[in-house]
């Protein structure tokens, strides 16, 4: 039987650890209870001790109980990792506390499948949570008040936590499997008319889940294909490489492709919006960057044109990593413009950097019978595009 799971430090936050597990107890959950003291210290009544998480740390328990705050915390993260993902019965997870705590279960949080319910109370959830949250579907609960034992505030903020984790996890078992195959798209405002017109064409058969290309949109795309939920991924719109490259506020870092090269998924790619880097307001463009072409997308986005030469890097960039996939590829290479902004006329058209990008990967990317690039006179945003993308679609699927 499947088990949600109570976690947090029980030396310190028993109380409210306890008050959570018989909620969610009353509700008709099957409650296991996972103490993450970092002290080797027995705690009674709890299912997990913190020894036994401890002991699934690859250097062994050691590692954990080192007696200095900071390496414990960090042990007792990794050790919990390996423990949650080593169990077969885990249908949500719910962990309480602080700083420490907050992050040593979101870590292991965010190595479980998206769709496994995953509620955090915690005292710090304010301003920048990108830490603790990533491209997972972790759900932060402020506390309000501290954790220091229960009052009024508490007992109904951590009631909220249980009966929306008990809720979470009784509609996940009622809704079923979906019976379509999911596809991931990635898409910006300007691919916006390709990805639509893909999307329109698949959606009978398929159910598409379209990523905005923001970094974390990136990731998150990503460990779908890691996690085994995907058929097939058309990665229309590549630009976090650009932000990867010239420093923009949109990268999802040096890793980006690696999930989806190593997960085995039929990956159909393109260069959409390689035309661009992206910042904040105007006012926050790096002074080094002040004479170049800059497009106010709104007044708390500007765009600035990618150059021939950053575009040879981010072409490099993404051909040795197509390389390194293990499924069919196809990656086309829109010769009419990467983006909306990228035709003639328009204020980003710019045919000497587009050519360095699609000279580096036709120099770059070893072809084979499974992985192809494919030229095309068209815009990304044409029609004629669109219907390429599905024919590069249903050959990755068919192989």
């Amino acid at each position: 039987m499947a088990s949600v799971y109570v976690v947090g430090t029980f030396d310190t936050k028993r109380a409210e650890l306890d008050h959570v597990a018989c909620l969610l107890r009353e509700n008709g959950s099957s409650v296991v209870t996972v103490d993450l003291s970092t002290h080797d210290t027995a705690t009674a009544a709890v299912a997990v001790s913190a020894e036994s998480v401890a002991a699934h740390h690859p250097r062994g328990s050691g590692a954990v109980f080192t007696g200095e705050r900071g390496s414990a915390v960090s042990g007792m993260a990794e050790a919990f990792e390996e423990f949650l993902n080593s169990r077969a019965d885990v249908a949500g997870v719910l962990g309480l506390g602080g700083s420490g705590a907050t992050a040593m279960i979101t870590r292991a949080m965010r190595s479980l499948p998206v769709g496994v319910p995953k509620f955090m109370v915690s005292t710090v959830v304010s301003g920048d949570v990108s830490g603790y949250v990533d491209a997972s579907d972790i759900t932060l609960l402020p506390s309000v008040t501290d954790m220091a034992g229960l009052n009024r505030i508490s007992r109904r903020v951590l009631a909220n936590a249980a009966n929306g984790l008990h809720g979470a996890v009784a509609a996940g078992r009622a809704s079923g499997a979906e019976d379509k195959p999911a596809v991931a798209l990635s898409m910006f405002g300007v691919t916006t008319a390709c990805v639509s017109g893909v999307v329109s064409e698949l959606e009978n058969e398929y159910d598409p889940l379209v990523f905005h290309a923001t970094g974390t949109g990136g990731r998150a795309m990503e460990k779908l294909a890691e996690d085994g939920l995907l058929r097939a991924v058309l990665d229309i719109t590549t630009t976090e490489v650009c932000d990867l490259v010239a420093g923009g506020v949109m990268s999802a870092g040096q890793e980006r492709f690696d999930c989806l090269a190593r997960s085995g998924v039929p990956y159909v790619g393109s260069c959409g919006a390689l035309d661009m880097v992206n910042f904040g307001a105007r006012r926050t463009v790096p002074e080094k960057y002040a004479d170049r072409n800059l497009y106010e997308h709104n007044p708390q986005v500007t765009l600035m044109r990618t150059t021939p030469e950053e575009c040879e890097r981010i072409g490099l960039f993404i051909a040795e990593k197509i390389n390194t996939f293990v499924a069919p590829v196809r990656f086309l290479l829109p010769e009419g413009g990467v983006s909306l902004l990228d035709a003639p006329g328009s204020p980003f058209h710019d045919p000497e950097a587009d050519a360095a990008l699609f000279e580096t990967l036709r120099r770059h990317v070893v072809q084979d019978e499974k992985r192809r690039l494919v030229r095309l006179p068209h815009n990304i945003n044409d029609p004629e595009f669109v219907r390429e993308l599905l024919t590069a679609f249903s050959e990755v699927v068919g192989e």
